[in-house]
């Protein structure tokens, strides 16, 4: 009986600390998305008012026909063909990678993956300096090259996928090449099939970092068409004074694409784990 008791009230207090936490994280959401459909002047108003009591599009309107001084349909667009470009070759060149590491056989193989892993105890803003002096030198400083090629070897998703790759089966990678298949033959058509839900979740967590992206945008972009959305909306504040209605409106615009990105990866999260259920 006490075992029970002690059980219902662990779990009593785990709803109501997840709840709690919930909160926190919500209600900055709401109060961002009510703000965006309310007039100025209620933004501002004292007290907060959650529900907004005039219902207006205009803060959108004005953000999304407010093409001189702050493009953002150019800052969405490019942000969105710089994260997709950026999150193709990063799965790409990630998965390629940790096959090399989960399954060929060459000398310091485990020396130089844990000397990979080493890496990833210094912050990325280390390497800002070179990795701007080689992207200078390459010419492609102002240019969507300069927010897509830097990162793409990127040590977590190698050790994501390589742990992936390990736990495999090698019964099912001999059997291919007893039927002739190649290295790229094996990995292409059975490792990449297999490991779904891998590459989905690091396409999510490569897409988003990429897509809130902000310094390194900041440091290799100067002319306003080539910003990114988080770095062209910094620069409304300037433009509008801190209006925060249509900072509001500017960030639900920005926030849509990540929603829809996990939302449609989410399913095919699911499918791959059933679907690789089914190899026992």
């Amino acid at each position: 009986m006490q075992n029970g008791n002690n059980q219902r009230g662990l779990r009593i207090f785990t709803t109501v600390f997840l709840l709690v936490m919930a909160a926190v994280w919500i209600f900055p959401l709401l109060w961002v998305l009510s703000s965006s459909l309310k007039p100025e002047s209620e933004v501002i108003a004292n007290p907060l008012t959650w529900i907004p009591q005039t219902f207006t599009l205009e803060n959108y309107a004005q953000v999304l026909t407010n093409t001189d001084n702050s493009p953002i349909l150019r800052w969405f667009g490019n942000s969105l063909f710089i994260a997709t470009a950026h999150t193709a070759l990063m799965l790409l060149f990630n998965a390629m990678s940790a096959y090399a590491f989960a399954r060929m056989r060459f000398p310091g193989r485990e020396w130089l993956f844990w000397l990979l892993m080493l890496t990833m105890m210094f912050p990325p803003v280390l390497n800002y300096i070179p990795l701007y002096a080689m992207v200078d030198q390459l010419g492609w400083i102002d240019t969507p090259w300069a927010m897509i090629f830097p990162g793409l070897g990127g040590v977590f998703g190698i050790f994501l996928l390589r742990q992936f790759f390990v736990g495999i089966p090698v019964e099912l990678e001999e059997a291919a090449r007893i039927d002739g298949a190649n290295s790229w033959q094996i990995f292409s058509r059975i490792f990449l099939p297999l490991s779904k839900p891998a590459l989905v979740t690091l396409a999510i967590f490569t897409f988003m970092g990429n897509w809130n992206d902000f310094l390194w945008p900041l440091i290799v972009t100067n002319s306003l068409e080539m910003r990114t959305l988080p770095v062209g909306l910094s620069l409304l504040q300037g433009y509008y004074n801190i209006q925060f209605g249509k900072l509001t409106a500017s960030t639900v615009i920005s926030a849509i694409p990540v929603l829809v990105v996990f939302l449609f990866a989410q399913r095919f999260f699911i499918k791959g784990i059933t679907l690789s259920g089914i190899k026992g």
